[in-house]
């Protein structure tokens, strides 16, 4: 880049700089900057489809603000007038400010936690979204020749549906082969003759569109079971126009709420049942590569985010079980496909979807969006006979072409394609479906001729499994790439998927934008599994911008109450394990640091002291059983509870219980602010990364391991503080917290009864451990001085009710907080909170008073029924509240 010229003209005429520094798209692809094909290269022959109307944004765009410009770089065409009233709406900085936005935006994503999991991502399964800085600009005249093929198209896919599930006419009269319907993975024989409520099938239908150098738009393929992007371009929108507000409303750009408000109107009218029907949004959890578009989309649309779990079937009617009962579920938007929906019916393998699902929709008692059966609606063959389909259908001829395609299944199209591979894209009949010969797509144009020689004879053995389309040269957008010094604008391809929802019974409306998804430079297929990018989508309209949001102005009871969605059990019995795996692991640290400390000290001689240290080892899996106990070889043991740290796979170490955080949290995503959720990440990820450094060294000494623990100590330290003072206290807050109490009451009263079973408590060097393990010492010592004895350590460690690590507080405040969960009144206990002991009973007389046969009977008794009471109770938690098998199980909302 010329950086004199970057230099003197950017603030002047940013958009002549856009047009001289800008290359052009490759040769044969459109140019959507210039509004125009560049000329192909005189050895390649023409490969685009056949010519339509012609249609150029350059002639199209609505004219610019009037400008001094300087004279035409004569080696580049001019910008179209929309990109050129872009770059002229930048602001004062100009090019020179767009270095400064593309950092903005990148930490603008990375703080808001948008991700993209990439299942085969060395580096983890999420990644942040890639967004790139400019948008992709639509002008008025190519976005209604989009809005009208793309209304026709989704018209054409719901009846071709309804006939498939019904009357099956098309089939008859030959218009559509057997194999493609019948013969699909895809095609859910148990929907048959099913209607679906306002009949209609199709409820979220997205298009794949490509321009070719002719300037017009073609279908590349066609999304029904589960498209993704609606919550992603939703980001998008927020990311870019935060960079760009100048521009954004100098181009009059179309919004988008008015249509997801329209979608959720026509879904409430259309569902079964209920006034105001409950509807929800069903994903295949965490783990899922789009699960961050599920949670936002959930959110921004007022809709509950559920998994397959928090969802049963009772009467043939749809339930979501909540800590309150079982409510009722009258719609439900599906982000997950077919095959995994019901596993009693479809997939028996399946854990993502409800049993009885199927039954449920052919009693008519939900709604779902999409209705399940439509992947075969996805076979790219399909495109080759919906030309035929709209005449018999619609009686209408398609208005937006599709990319010229044939089903090698048939054997006139066989012959008539083979020729033809080596300009053609090779795609698979079923995507998606393993048992029918599924496979990656692949460009002829990248084959070598014994490539090509292999595939046809594949596609002649299997030809009904092997699709071929014709191949076309996407036109690139300009992007701000970051590669060269300050940055500089670079061509792109880009694909662009529309987006058709219904809004009310047999009526779709096109989405005033899109999912604009960039490949990489040396890439032929645009997909974000294979490191691609997105931009914005600005379709420019000529009529006035509707500003309508799905903010209400004026909030009621009743508006507001709708959008405070319902806990699930799923998410309290994660928030519940959340809080157990954390206090699991603070026990954890803490043992581990005192254990290693003590083996490290001068008093190594006091065999009770070293023989608790081994029961709580063992008790806490910190050590395997068949190591050697302390006592008999305390370096052994040392090693071995070194080695065990970050041991991901055995339950109770360090590394453990900090993997079973994240996952946890991960479940709850949705419920965890950014930082809470970055700090829980972090700190697994150093403790791992320490416990591995030291594994590759082959030790892991003492004090690497204390330095270690000690760091995860701290980071623990800071997950409390969030779980404490930055989370809402709400029934979901209230499980964590109870998980925390259940934890630490098992643990800190196992650990006084392993002392007084062995004598250690007796001890003074087993006495402090004791109190350091409580993480008392200091108030011990500010309070007792220097006595140890029995009646100190039970007034402070078992009595004290002011301090949150003794007995008493922890009981207490489990007491109240399950009553409070099951919504008593301030100070009215339920028969739960009854199973605990009643620390109002204990006296420090009756714990301290010994018996004949064994030192203070009454205080083992407490500590042993302590212990028991607390896991009694977090089962009792998992039947009322995770898996609602209880007697007192109810529905609530019916």
């Amino acid at each position: 880049m010329n950086e004199s010229l970057f230099d003197a003209q950017a603030l002047e005429f940013p958009a002549a700089l856009a047009s001289a520094l800008a290359p052009p798209a490759l040769p044969g692809h459109f140019d959507e900057m210039r509004g125009l094909a560049t000329p192909a290269a005189p050895s390649r022959p023409a490969a685009a489809p056949a010519p339509a109307p012609q249609l150029h944004d350059a002639a199209t765009q609505p004219p610019a603000a009037p400008q001094a410009t300087p004279p035409e770089s004569p080696e580049q065409p001019p910008l179209t007038p929309a990109w050129n009233a872009f770059f002229e709406q930048l602001g004062p900085g100009g090019f020179n400010d767009l270095p400064r936005r593309a950092a903005s935006l990148e930490r603008q994503i990375r703080d808001n936690g948008v991700t993209y999991n990439v299942y085969a991502d060395a580096n983890g399964p999420q990644r942040p979204w890639s967004l790139d800085l400019f948008p992709l600009i639509v002008s008025p005249e190519s976005w209604s020749q989009i809005e009208a093929g793309v209304l026709q198209r989704v018209r054409v896919l719901d009846r071709v549906m309804a006939d498939a599930y019904g009357p099956q006419q098309l089939l008859a009269e030959g218009l559509i082969p057997p194999a493609l319907v019948r013969g699909h993975p895809g095609y859910l024989r148990a929907l048959h003759g099913v209607k679906p409520p306002g009949d209609t099938w199709l409820h979220i239908a997205a298009f794949d569109l490509a321009r070719g150098p002719d300037g017009n738009w073609w279908v590349v393929s066609q999304r029904t079971q589960a498209p993704s992007g609606l919550g992603y371009l939703l980001e998008n929108r927020l990311a870019i126009t935060r960079q760009f507000p100048q521009a954004f409303e100098a181009l009059h750009v179309q919004r988008l709420a008015a249509t997801y408000s329209a979608m959720m109107e026509g879904l409430q009218r259309m569902c079964p049942a209920g006034v105001p029907p409950h509807i929800a949004l069903l994903t295949p959890g965490p783990y899922n590569e789009t699960y961050f578009e599920h949670a936002y989309l959930a959110r921004y649309l007022g809709v509950t985010l559920v998994e397959g779990s928090d969802l049963t079937v009772r009467d043939q009617r749809l339930y979501l079980k909540t800590l309150q009962g079982l409510r009722p579920v009258h719609g439900l938007i599906k982000r997950l496909d077919d095959q995994f929906l019901d596993p009693l019916e479809l997939r028996p393998d399946s854990t993502l979807g409800v049993p009885g699902l199927l039954q449920a929709i052919r009693a008519g008692n939900v709604l779902v969006a999409n209705m399940p059966g439509s992947a075969f609606l996805e076979s790219p063959a399909l495109l080759g006979f919906l030309p035929g389909l709209a005449r018999r259908l619609i009686d209408e001829k398609l208005m937006l072409p599709a990319l010229p395609t044939w089903w090698c299944g048939e054997r006139a199209a066989l012959e008539s394609v083979l020729p033809q591979l080596g300009d053609s894209a090779i795609k698979p009949t079923y995507p998606g479906f393993d048992g029918r010969a599924s496979f990656d797509a692949v460009l002829g144009s990248q084959l070598g001729r014994r490539e090509l020689d292999e595939w046809a004879g594949r596609i002649v053995r299997e030809g009904d499994v092997h699709t071929v389309q014709g191949y076309m040269p996407l036109s690139q957008m300009p992007t701000w790439a970051n590669d060269m010094g300050p940055g500089h604008i670079a061509p792109r391809a880009v694909m662009l998927r529309v987006f058709a929802v219904s809004d009310g019974a047999q009526s779709w409306r096109v989405l005033p934008g899109g999912l604009a998804r960039l490949t990489e430079p040396d890439a032929q297929f645009a997909s974000m599994q294979r490191g691609g990018s997105s931009a914005d989508v600005w379709v420019q309209t000529h009529g006035e911008v509707d500003r309508t949001t799905l903010l209400q102005p004026h909030s009621t009871p009743a508006s507001l109450a709708r959008h405070r969605a319902p806990v699930t059990s799923r998410a309290a019995e994660n928030m519940f394990w959340l809080g157990r795996y954390t206090e699991r692991a603070e026990n954890a640290v803490r043992l581990a640091r005192l254990t290693l400390s003590l083996l490290g000290s001068e008093d190594q001689s006091s065999r009770p002291l070293l023989d608790w240290l081994h029961r709580m080892a063992l008790r806490n899996a910190l050590v395997p059983a068949e190591v050697p106990s302390a006592p008999q070889s305390r370096r052994v043991f040392e090693r071995a509870l070194i080695a065990e740290l970050g041991d991901v796979a055995r339950g109770g170490s360090v590394g453990f219980s900090l993997r079973c955080i994240r996952q946890a949290a991960a479940a709850v995503r949705e419920r965890l602010s950014q930082d809470t959720w970055n700090q829980i990440v972090r700190t697994e990820a150093d403790f791992l990364r320490r416990a591995a450094e030291q594994a590759d060294e082959g030790s892991f000494a003492a004090s690497a391991a204390l330095r270690a623990l000690e760091s995860a100590s701290n980071a623990l330290a800071a997950m409390t503080g969030a779980q404490t003072d930055r989370m809402t206290r709400d029934d979901a807050w209230r499980l964590l917290s109870i998980g925390r109490h259940i934890e630490r009451l098992g643990f800190l009263a196992n650990a006084l009864e392993a002392g007084f079973d062995n004598g250690a408590v007796h001890e003074v060097s087993g006495f402090e451990a004791m109190v350091a393990l409580f993480d008392s010492t200091i108030t011990f010592h500010a309070r007792y001085q220097q006595r140890r004895d029995v009646a100190t350590m039970v007034d402070l460690l078992v009595l004290d009710a002011e301090n949150p690590r003794s007995l008493a507080w922890v009981t207490q405040t489990l007491r109240g907080r399950i009553a409070r969960l099951a919504g008593s009144a301030p100070g009215k206990l339920t028969a739960l909170s009854y199973e605990l002991p009643d620390p109002a009973s204990w006296t420090l007389e009756h714990l301290c008073a010994t018996g004949p046969d064994a030192d203070h009977p009454e205080l083992v008794k407490l500590l042993a029924s302590c212990e028991t009471a607390a896991y009694h109770v977090s089962d009792a938690i998992g039947t009322r509240y995770f898996t609602l098998t209880s007697e007192s199980l109810r529905s609530v909302g019916a």
